[in-house]
């Protein structure tokens, strides 16, 4: 399955199963970096940053498969926890937002005003027409009066 892989002379491969030892040895020994366990969405998300196809087994792997837009891929520890980065990309079609909060309530918190704030651009741009909202009505009326 190395071999398989090599032949198509990767850098990163990314699998959203688990990789042996054995395995992660030999790619490394030939300088290819391994992440493994990576959720679907992720890994359709590098897909489209990268310009890679995803395949399911390593027979079927082709060197046109094989992303080749992004300059950069950078992992970063914050915390306890590592983060993997591709930077540089020659037309980045996705993008990550890391949010951090002092406890779980604060980031929930600040998860779900993102989340809102997102849904009213998004809504912004597919339908350019915007109907004021959040008390105007009640503003009007009180200069009216």
């Amino acid at each position: 399955m190395c071999n398989e892989i090599l032949r198509v002379k990767p850098d990163i491969v990314i699998t959203e199963k688990g990789v042996s030892d054995l395995a992660q040895h030999f790619l490394l020994k030939n300088n290819v970096s391994v992440i493994r366990r990576i959720r679907k969405t992720d890994n359709l998300r590098i897909g489209k940053v990268s310009g890679a196809t995803i395949c399911n087994r390593p027979e079927e792997l082709e060197e046109k498969d094989v992303g080749t837009e992004c300059g950069l891929f950078k992992i970063d520890k914050i915390g306890d926890e590592y983060f993997s980065y591709f930077l540089e990309c020659k037309s980045p079609k996705a993008c990550t937002i890391l949010l951090r909060g002092a406890s779980k309530d604060v980031l929930n918190e600040i998860e779900r005003n993102l989340q809102d704030a997102m849904c009213v651009a998004r809504n912004i741009l597919q339908c350019n027409e915007v109907i004021p909202g959040g008390g105007c009505v009640e503003m009007s009326v009180s200069r009216m009066l």
